[in-house]
C-alpha cells in the first residue's frame, strides 16, 4: 500500500518569536490578513502589527465570532478578498487556526498558524474543523496543504491559563494509540496513505516526552515560566501530535471525544479534555495494551488534571 507523511512548511519556536513574527511572514506576501477573536486582538495586536510593519508589510484585522463556523468562514473569505490579502495569519486557539486556514485556501492566499495556546495540534495540520454557531460539531475540509508555518510563542504560552496547555496534552496524549491502532489495521490516515515509520517514530515520540515531561511543564506553567521542559511539551502538544495523528491516523478516542459535542453538557469542556475520556475508552476497549501501561497513563492523566470520566465532562 501506499505510505505518505505530511508537514506543515516551518516550525518556528521560542520565547519571545512573536515580535520576530513579520521577518518570518512577510516572505510569503505583504497583505497579511489577521484572524482572532476579541480578546487575543486585544491582547496581541499592538505587538504583531508592529513587528509586520517592521518588515513592510501591511496589516489587517478579521475579528471573528469565536466559533470555527461556515457562516464565519464565508465572511472571512469576503474580507481576504476586499483587502487582497495574500497572507493569512491564525492567531489563538484551534478553532482560530482552522478559520484563518479555510479562509487561506478559499483565496488562495499562504497561511500561517500563531497559536496562543498549546490546546491541540489544530496548527499544523491541513484540515480545518467547523462548529455550528451552538457549538456542535459541524464537519469538516481537507485542504491540499498544510500551513505554510506554525510560530509558536512559549512565553505567550506558558503566561495562558494552564487549563489549556492541560488540554492539549490530552489531545496528544492519544495521538500514539490512535496511530497505532490505525496501523495495525493498515487504515489510511488523512494524509493520504498508511503511516510511515517516520509518523509512527514522531507519535511515539509525543507519547514518551508527554510522560517524561508532563507534569513538570504544568507546574512551569502554572508559574508563567518558560523551561525545557515546557518547551518539549509544547513542541508534542503542536507538532508531534499535529504530525503523529494526521500521518498516522484516529480511532476510537477523537470518536468519542468529537461525538460528545453534540451534549449540550460538554459545550464548556476543550477538545483535548473531551479526547482525554475517549482515551480512558479506548485503553479499555484495546485488548492488546497493558493493563500496568493503562493504568500508568490513567493516573499521569489524573496528576496532570485530566478528565478520566464522564461525571468530570458534566
Amino acid at each position: 500500500m501506499i505510505k505518505t507523511i505530511i508537514f506543515p512548511g516551518r516550525y518556528v519556536q521560542g520565547p519571545g518569536s512573536l515580535d520576530e513574527a513579520g521577518k518570518f511572514i512577510a516572505p510569503l506576501g505583504k497583505k497579511v490578513l489577521v484572524v482572532w477573536d476579541s480578546l487575543v486582538s486585544k491582547m496581541f495586536s499592538e505587538r504583531l502589527d508592529a513587528s509586520i510593519k517592521k518588515a513592510d508589510a501591511e496589516m489587517f484585522s478579521f475579528v471573528f465570532s469565536g466559533e470555527c463556523s461556515k457562516n464565519q468562514k464565508d465572511i472571512g473569505i469576503q474580507k481576504a478578498q476586499a483587502v487582497k490579502a495574500d497572507v493569512v495569519v491564525g492567531v489563538g486557539g484551534g478553532k482560530a487556526i482552522d478559520l484563518a486556514k479555510a479562509i487561506a485556501y478559499n483565496t488562495n492566499a499562504r497561511m500561517v498558524s500563531l497559536p496562543t495556546v498549546a490546546s491541540n495540534d489544530a496548527p499544523t495540520s491541513s484540515c480545518s474543523v467547523y462548529y455550528t454557531d451552538e457549538g456542535v460539531l459541524d464537519g469538516f475540509d481537507i485542504w491540499s496543504r498544510n500551513p505554510d508555518m506554525v510560530l509558536a510563542d512559549t512565553q505567550i504560552i506558558a503566561d495562558a491559563p494552564v487549563r489549556w496547555l492541560v488540554s492539549g496534552i490530552g489531545d496528544a496524549l492519544a495521538t500514539w494509540f490512535e496511530a497505532e491502532a490505525a496501523y495495525k489495521g493498515r487504515r489510511p490516515a488523512f494524509a493520504g496513505g498508511v503511516p510511515t515509520m517516520t509518523a509512527m517514530s514522531l507519535a511515539r515520540l509525543c507519547y514518551e516526552t508527554l510522560m517524561a515531561y508532563g507534569i513538570d511543564a504544568r507546574m512551569d506553567a502554572e508559574n508563567h515560566v518558560v523551561t525545557p521542559a515546557l518547551e518539549k511539551i509544547i513542541e508534542a502538544n503542536i507538532l508531534l501530535s499535529g504530525i503523529g495523528w494526521e500521518s498516522g491516523g484516529l480511532a476510537t478516542a477523537h470518536t468519542l471525544g468529537n461525538g460528545l459535542s453534540i451534549l449540550e453538557c460538554t459545550h464548556p469542556y476543550s477538545h483535548g479534555e473531551k479526547v482525554a475520556l475517549g482515551l480512558v475508552t479506548q485503553l479499555c476497549l484495546d485488548d492488546d495494551v497493558d493493563p500496568q501501561e493503562r493504568l500508568d497513563i490513567i493516573d499521569f492523566m489524573v496528576e496532570v488534571g485530566l478528565p478520566v470520566t464522564f461525571a468530570e465532562l458534566g
